[in-house]
């Protein structure tokens, strides 16, 4: 029987997609203003706007949801890219927020994990950040008391006999 809840589903923000958007904006202007005096030009504004369209779906379709005992991450635009870390494999966790997502009322999130294929994600440019990470940290303690695990670190320095073989 599993007893698996969806906790919070989300994707980030499309402000991430700033400078893109201005520069396909930029572009778009210089197109129409090029048009004006050669007609042809016109064709080319589908460049700026299928770039936009393109950046907009690539933020879009990346979904980030946090169950009670995972996180699944599910990229891509055509070709569907889904990832899961479980949650007790969890280590640390770093919120970042940037002047601009000050701003804005967004964050990343930062994790860096004993998942072998992700050590490291960053949930980028997400509202409620705070509220997030913190259910994120609930989850994690939760999952690894269900699990009766721990984590353990081990730092191998040189010199600590860990690996070290000398013949004479």
């Amino acid at each position: 029987m599993n007893d698996e809840n969806s906790i919070w589903k989300g994707s980030p923000s499309q402000w991430l997609n700033i400078g893109p958007f201005s520069v396909s904006l930029i572009l778009f202007w210089a197109i129409i203003g090029g048009g004006l005096f050669f007609p042809p030009a016109f064709a080319a504004l589908v460049l700026p706007i299928g770039f936009a369209a393109w950046k907009f779906l690539a933020v879009k379709t990346q979904i980030f949801e946090l169950t009670s005992e995972r996180l699944r991450i599910t990229r891509g635009v055509i070709n569907q890219q889904v990832d899961e870390i479980e949650l007790y494999r969890v280590k640390d966790s770093l919120m970042i927020r940037t002047w601009w997502m000050r701003l804005t009322g967004l964050a990343s999130i930062q994790l860096e994990t004993s998942d072998r294929s992700m050590p490291h994600l960053v949930i980028p440019a997400i509202y409620g950040g705070n509220e997030m990470r913190e259910l994120l940290r609930k989850q994690v303690e939760a999952q690894r008391d269900n699990k009766r695990v721990r984590e353990m670190d081990f730092d191998e320095t040189p010199g600590d006999g860990l690996g070290d073989a000398t013949s004479s």
